[in-house]
């Protein structure tokens, strides 16, 4: 950022012209919760700090001062926002996890040591 913001550190402004916002107005132009959707798609990993770090710059207050029922809000947006984006490209979504159970008498025993002769059962 050319603007010198509250709230926001050498980190946080790095990713912010990393997206393409390089000055106050480019924040106000676009807002805390689509400047930090930018941010999360762009690759990085920002907490929720960043969220109200952001909220607070706009309003010229530090972070904690920006109201919970303004930070809910905030987070509500954020979680729709990211929850309607599609998957990453070059990873695929996450698929649901089955597990299937064996009948222990149907499967040997895997043979991990040494039997009574000193020599691996697989040997």
């Amino acid at each position: 950022m050319t603007d010198k913001l509250r709230n926001i550190g050498p980190k946080s402004a790095a990713w912010l012209r990393q997206v393409g916002l390089r000055s106050r107005g480019d924040l106000a132009a676009i807002g805390a919760a689509a400047a930090f959707v930018k941010v999360r798609r762009a690759g990085f990993k920002p907490s929720l700090n960043l969220l109200y770090s952001l909220e607070g710059a706009l309003l010229d207050c530090h972070w904690q001062e920006v109201p919970e029922a303004r930070r809910s809000e905030l987070s509500r947006v954020v979680e729709d926002a990211l929850a309607a984006l599609p998957p990453p490209r070059g990873r695929p979504a996450a698929a649901p996890v089955h597990v299937t159970h064996h009948e222990e008498a149907a499967m040997p025993a895997p043979s991990l040591f040494d039997d009574e002769r000193g020599t691996t059962s697989e040997g």
